[in-house]
This record gives C-alpha cells, sequence and structure tokens, in this order.
C-alpha cells in the first residue's frame, strides 16, 4: 500500500508523458444502424427484443446512432484531447452469417471511422469482440459449441488482414466473464441461458478464441514489421475483493471468490490450469471440455493487458454457499448502478495483478467510469455531473499512486465517451462524459469531459 497522505498535492502532469488516455465504447451500445449495410443479427439483437429482457423494451436499433454520426463523436474527441478511442467491430457487420463471405460495407464502416480518428490524431484501438454474437452462431451451439472458437478465429484473421492499416491497438475480447457467466450460466446477457456446464465451456471457448486470435495475427502479420506495431491483448474484468474481516474464514472466502470470476480467465494467459476448486464445488455439472493443446493455445503470449475496473467487492465466508463465500455490503458511496465507490480498491487491483503475473506485461485500465442520474440543465447547453467528477478524481489518483509504486499501466480509458445503450438496463443508466439526448441525438458535453480534458492537458489538481 502506497504510504501517501491525502495532503500531499499532485496535479495531472505527474503521469507519464507518453501516458495514454482514451475514451472507450462498445459496438451495439452505441452504433445503431442494425439493419443497414449487410449487417447480420446479433445475439442482442435478438436478446433485446424478447419480452422482460430489456428494461421498458429497449433495444439498440438506433441508440446513438453512431454508425452516421461518428465524424461528430470524432471531433468531439479531439476538442477532449485524447489520445486513443476504443471502439468495438461488430462480427455481424463483418461476416453477416458469422462465418464465410466477408461483407464490405461492414469493414468500410471501420476504415471510415479509423481514418477519421487518424485525421484527429487519435488512435485507432479496436476490441474484436464486444459480445455482439452473430445470432446463426448460437443457433449453431453458441460459445458452449467448440466451433464458435474457430469461427471467431477466422473474422479475426479477416479484420487482421482487412484492416491492418487502419488499427493502432487489438484486443480480442471484451471481459469473457460476462459472455459465459451472464450470457450462460446467469442469463442477465443475451442469450439469456441459466445452465452452469455450459457457461463453464463458454468461458473455455471464448478463452480458446482469443489464443487462436493471437495466433492468427501473428500468422497473418508476422512477427515484425511495420503492423506488428499494433500491440495485441485481451480485456478483463478480473476482480480481487477484500474479505470484510481477517477472521481465517472470511479470508479464505475472499479467495474462493476469485476462482471463477479471475484465476479462470486469468492464469490460464500465465500458462497456468482452471482452477479445480471451483468445479469440485459443484460436483454434479460437468468440467471445461478442454482438449490436448488448448491450454498452450490460450497461453499464446499478448502484448498488454487490459482491465475494467469499477468496484472492489467485499466477501465474507458463509457455510450454507456451495464454495463458502457470499457478497456483503460496505460503508462506500455508490453509483446509480448501486456500485460501491472504491478507488483504493483500483490500487490495490492494479497492485496484485502486476505481482501476480510477475509483471509479464503492460496494463491498460480499458474501461473506469460510474453511471449517474445526470440531467440537463433547464436551458439544456450544460450538465453537471459532479459525484463523476469526483469519482475519476479518485480513481485517476489511484492510478498515480500505483505507477509510481512500480505498476507499469501504460493508459487509461474512460468508460464512456457517451451515454449509451446499458445491456439489460436498456437506456436507463447514464455512463457517459456526453449526454445523449436519445429524441433528437444532441451530444451535451457534461462537466467530467470538461475535467478530463484538464487531466489530459496536465493541469488538474489530483
Amino acid at each position: 500500500m502506497s504510504n501517501r497522505t491525502n495532503h500531499t498535492r499532485r496535479s495531472s502532469s505527474d503521469f507519464p508523458e507518453d501516458f495514454l488516455w482514451g475514451v472507450a465504447t462498445a459496438s451495439y451500445q452505441v452504433e445503431g444502424a442494425v439493419g443497414e449495410d449487410g449487417r447480420g443479427e446479433s445475439i442482442w439483437d435478438a436478446f433485446s427484443r424478447t419480452p422482460g429482457r430489456v428494461r421498458h423494451g429497449h433495444t439498440g436499433n438506433v441508440s446513438v446512432d453512431q454508425y452516421h454520426r461518428y465524424p461528430e463523436d470524432v471531433r468531439l474527441m479531439a476538442d477532449l484531447g485524447v489520445g486513443a478511442y476504443r471502439y468495438s467491430i461488430a462480427w455481424p457487420r463483418i461476416q453477416p452469417e458469422g462465418t464465410g463471405a466477408i461483407n464490405p460495407r461492414g469493414l468500410d464502416y471501420y476504415k471510415r471511422l479509423s481514418d477519421e480518428l487518424h485525421r484527429q490524431g487519435i488512435r485507432s484501438a479496436a476490441t474484436l469482440y464486444h459480445w455482439d454474437l452473430p445470432q446463426v452462431l448460437e443457433d449453431a451451439g453458441g460459445w458452449p459449441h467448440r466451433d464458435t472458437a474457430y469461427r471467431f478465429r477466422d473474422y479475426a484473421a479477416a479484420c487482421f488482414r482487412e484492416l491492418k492499416d487502419h488499427v493502432d491497438m487489438w484486443i480480442t475480447l471484451n471481459e469473457p466473464w460476462c459472455s459465459a457467466v451472464l450470457g450462460y450460466g446467469v442469463g442477465e446477457h443475451a442469450p439469456g441461458l441459466r445452465d452452469r456446464t455450459r457457461s463453464w465451456a463458454a468461458a473455455h471457448h471464448l478463452m480458446l478464441a482469443h489464443g487462436l486470435a493471437v495466433q492468427a495475427y501473428r500468422s497473418e502479420l508476422g512477427t515484425s514489421g511495420v503492423h506488428r506495431k499494433a500491440p495485441i491483448g485481451i480485456t478483463h474484468n478480473l476482480e480481487t475483493p477484500r474479505p470484510a474481516t481477517q477472521r481465517p474464514g472470511d479470508v479464505e472466502a475472499a479467495d474462493r471468490a476469485m476462482d471463477m470470476r479471475t484465476r479462470f480467465f486469468f492464469d490460464p494467459l500465465l500458462g497456468g490450469p482452471y482452477p479445480e476448486r471451483h468445479f469440485a464445488a459443484y460436483p454434479k455439472e460437468t468440467p471445461p471440455p478442454v482438449h490436448e493443446g488448448d491450454m498452450e493455445v490460450i497461453a499464446e503470449p499478448i502484448d498488454f493487458l487490459g482491465l475494467n475496473f469499477y468496484w472492489e467487492p467485499v466477501i465474507a465466508a458463509d457455510r450454507d454457499d456451495p464454495e463458502g463465500f457470499r457478497l456483503v455490503e460496505s460503508h462506500h458511496k455508490t453509483t446509480d448502478m448501486g456500485w460501491p465507490v472504491t478507488p483504493r480498491g483500483l490500487y490495490r487491483h492494479l497492485q496484485w495483478v502486476w505481482k501476480e503475473s510477475g509483471g509479464r506485461y503492460p496494463l491498460y485500465i480499458t474501461e473506469n467510469g460510474c453511471a449517474m442520474p445526470d440531467e440537463l440543465t433547464p436551458s439544456g447547453l450544460r450538465c453537471h455531473d459532479p459525484r463523476r467528477v469526483s469519482y475519476l478524481r479518485e480513481h485517476f489518483t489511484a492510478a498515480l499512486d500505483a505507477i509510481e509504486d512500480g505498476v507499469d499501466l501504460r493508459g487509461y480509458f474512460v468508460w464512456s465517451l457517451i451515454d449509451n445503450f446499458e445491456w439489460s438496463y436498456g437506456y436507463t443508466k447514464r455512463f457517459g462524459l456526453i449526454y445523449a439526448d436519445y429524441v433528437d441525438q444532441r451530444r451535451v458535453p457534461k462537466d467530467s469531459y470538461y475535467y478530463l480534458r484538464e487531466v489530459i492537458s496536465g493541469v488538474e489538481e489530483l
């Protein structure tokens, strides 16, 4: 733990000179235009139009219409001063049938977006999968089906080949835990299934897909040369909870809580196994279908590790739980999602990941931000969000502390550029630095947008 006091005065200029500041979004959350230019159907199209799945029946059909309004959004990013934009490529735009023929109109959109970013001096950071699996692949078995990993490899290879001159940073998957557990185990996300065995299979095949994609990247672009200047990595939402007390039972429970959420997705990247302790807690379920050589593929070396951080859980022992733990309340203030605001948890998280990995990979915070109940002023020209400004300030300070204490953290992407479709919450939660009017598509920068501009400029006191 850092021994600095809150009285130490520092500014955003204390971040490394080449520190990468960015903002992030995801395709289904912002693009809209779901039926245009040959885009196929995704699992989120099907899920969101199913009654009861998304609040108020909201869908991503239009959202903030970035598919048509990207020049305006890129101008806003340029005015903000960010160095990179993390967006995701919609698999159904590239391969409407999930396999086979490439849709040139889909590729063209991402080329135009990236070229516009480059014209404004902004790097293009593309995530290959942010949850919008082509529905035809789900109909064929989805992520629990091994073949989906190979279809992803083919899709990824096509993106590498066609977009190599346009993308500056590649991310294979965003939060595979969410895809596997929320999608196939809990049912809160698309495709909305509740089956632990299929959830485990999905998790393994997602990790296999990641490794296959990294192999395809090396194969398509080689291990050196002009296009290898674009690093490739993966983004995880690992959790490193703290025990409610220092009693041995709570300490052990907090450790157990990391088995599926963290160790399943982190350890194999480092050449380790899946957490057998987790599977043993559910003896009636079938463990992941690991084939010979799979773990070596998953451990294919990457160039960086992306971390999405929103809060640090508090865990206590629970004899009635199969794994012996439960989430408990804490004293922290919460966001509009009900998530505790735990900036020192970010410091602890970065330290844990850095030490556990042995400093193997540089780190990026690929998402961090908060939902707040933002409202426009009566004039409609401003949006004051002091709680978000405070949230960001505290987390930026924690990140700087981690850097000064030895963590190789190279960048920070704020979630999100603009209010958008928040998955099963629809349009009821606002994470954006920019207020989106969902009726007329106006963009109104919030106070947090201007705050981040000052941080990036190096003149803001932390």
